[in-house]
This record gives structure tokens, C-alpha cells and sequence, in this order.
């Protein structure tokens, strides 16, 4: 994987991927540049943000489950306040 992958999923999947164990991680509506050591991936429980990233920009909001490539370097526009959780590995 080298881009951001977003996807919608059941509620069955969130609790098949145990979203509820996953650290939680908030925001308010700031720019930042970032760097993935680690694949991540994200569920964002609130809020809107776009990412920058060299193949273009993605938008990621509420109920998107996201997908970090290791090494993806890219900038942050969180438009509204988000909070998300998210776990690292596969």
C-alpha cells in the first residue's frame, strides 16, 4: 500500500477490528505537516480533515475508516475538530 485508502464499514466490522480497544487521538482545526514511521489505521469518530499528499488530496471524515502507508509524508488541514482512534500494523 503507498496511498490512503478510506473506506465506509459495518458496525459489524468495527467490532470485528475491536475500534472500542484503539487509542484515541483529538484535534482541533490546525495545518500540520506528518510523517507515518508505522502503517496506521484510523477510524474518525468526528470531525473533517483533508490530507494532503503527493498524488493529491484526500478528505476523511466521520465514520471513514482510514488507511496509513509507513513513510507517507504529507500535510494535515483539519477543517473541523476531529477525534479519532487508531492503531498501528496492518
Amino acid at each position: 500500500m503507498d496511498r490512503i485508502e478510506v473506506s465506509r464499514v459495518s458496525t459489524e466490522e468495527l467490532k470485528k477490528l475491536r475500534v472500542d480497544e484503539w487509542s484515541l487521538w483529538e484535534c482541533e482545526p490546525s495545518v500540520f505537516d506528518w510523517e507515518y514511521d508505522l502503517d496506521e489505521t484510523a477510524y474518525v469518530l468526528e470531525g473533517h480533515v483533508l490530507v494532503s499528499t503527493p498524488e493529491g488530496v484526500v478528505e476523511i471524515k466521520a465514520g471513514d475508516l482510514a488507511r496509513f502507508p509507513q513513510g507517507l509524508q504529507c500535510t494535515w488541514n483539519v477543517k473541523e475538530r476531529i477525534r479519532k482512534v487508531y492503531r498501528f500494523g496492518d
